[in-house]
């Protein structure tokens, strides 16, 4: 068995070998956005597996007549066509769910690092998009007793789905963005900067509350984040991996699509697409990622359901140790060229070496 692979993908060469899959297995890693037809016609892999930043597509696969498996190591789906893979026969796994507590922590600490007094006041907490990462945001809001207010008019009406996109944008102290990035031709409700988030729907939010974007860059409009005077969170950008100076000045943290870059999420993508590889070649798992989890770090607790106010200044006090999202933002400004710009090389190389940090469930009170 032939497999190409972003190298980027967590412990690559211990799930995909020979002993974990049961046969004889050459695996190729590479850089990400490096995978391309060429590629693919010169080696002629059974298994392709990528990250969001390798687009499968025609362009990818017209040529192709090797590739039967495809695995991307991540939530999204929308740098995938997965309508032309279903129809050239080629299974196709994502890894839905893997990174849900990462990136709903990645905001939590956001917003704890904009405004800290947020975590002793019932502010209302906006959540565009409330599919797997969506509710699991919602339950930490829950238990730092903030109200929330869901809108995803693709999901039925919940405890959570409860809103119009009017009401979120307008009663909201912060909203964060966890939706698809789609288009007129992909949805009925297109999240595309164009359709969802246009320069007349920030008009209806408040000038004091914080937007923040992990979701696909193009969900937010460039010029509309440099014209309005929101604190902006941006950990995906329209024009990624390349950002302006400009943009960069007017955002209030600015990270390399690293929300959900935890040990714990990387770690069980890449699980959830090898179990899906073995379901395919008729094969049991034999890998499982705890076994490459370092030990439990005794630093705070899991949360649940609801903090005192206790256990918000514990966890606010333990914040930059458990993560220090600041230290992200700093990293990514530092490497800005003469004329302020992150070029994307050095934005990819971030991503490439950045150190992954643990998920709140890993730290222990002593």
């Amino acid at each position: 068995m032939k497999i190409i692979a972003d190298m980027n993908i967590a412990h690559l060469a211990d799930f995909f070998n020979e002993q974990s899959l049961g046969k004889p297995v050459e695996l190729i890693s590479m850089v990400g956005r490096e995978i391309n037809a060429d590629i693919l016609a010169e080696h002629e892999p059974d298994v392709l597996l990528v990250r969001s930043v390798t687009k499968v597509n025609d362009d990818l696969l017209k040529d192709n007549h090797s590739v039967k498996f495809v695995g991307t190591a991540t939530i999204g789906t929308d740098h995938v066509d997965i309508d032309y893979l279903a129809k050239h026969g080629i299974v196709f796994a994502n890894a839905s769910g893997c990174s849900k507590h990462s990136v709903a922590q990645y905001v939590i600490a956001s917003i704890a690092e904009l405004r800290p007094d947020y975590f002793f006041q019932p502010i209302t907490l906006g959540i565009v998009g409330v599919g797997n990462i969506g509710t699991t945001l919602a339950q930490y809001a829950v238990s730092l007793g903030w109200q929330v207010l869901g809108y995803d008019p693709l999901k039925p009406p919940s405890a959570v789905n409860n809103s119009s996109l009017e009401k979120v944008l307008s009663e909201s102290n912060v909203i964060s963005f966890h939706v698809p990035l789609t288009y007129p031709e992909h949805s009925t409700y297109p999240t595309h900067h164009d359709y969802l988030m246009t320069s007349k729907r920030w008009q209806q939010v408040s000038d004091t509350a914080i937007i923040i974007n992990t979701a696909r860059g193009e969900v937010l409009g460039r010029d509309d984040i440099v014209a309005n005077m929101n604190a902006v969170v941006l950990d995906v950008f329209e024009h990624e991996p390349t950002i302006d100076a400009e943009l960069l000045r007017c955002v209030s943290i600015a990270t390399p699509h690293i929300a959900g870059y935890t040990l714990e999420g990387k770690l069980r993508g890449t699980q959830i697409v090898y179990n899906a590889l073995c379901q395919f070649i008729h094969v049991s798992p034999v890998v499982d990622f705890h076994d490459f989890l370092p030990k439990e770090m005794p630093l705070f607790h899991a949360l649940h359901n609801p903090l005192n106010d206790h256990e918000r200044q514990q966890l606010l006090k333990k914040m930059p140790s458990i993560y220090d999202i600041r230290a992200d933002d700093k990293r990514l400004r530092a490497v800005a060229n003469v004329n302020g710009d992150i070029e994307g090389k050095d934005f990819d190389n971030l991503r490439k070496n950045y150190p992954l940090r643990r998920e709140w469930q890993s730290y222990i009170m002593r």
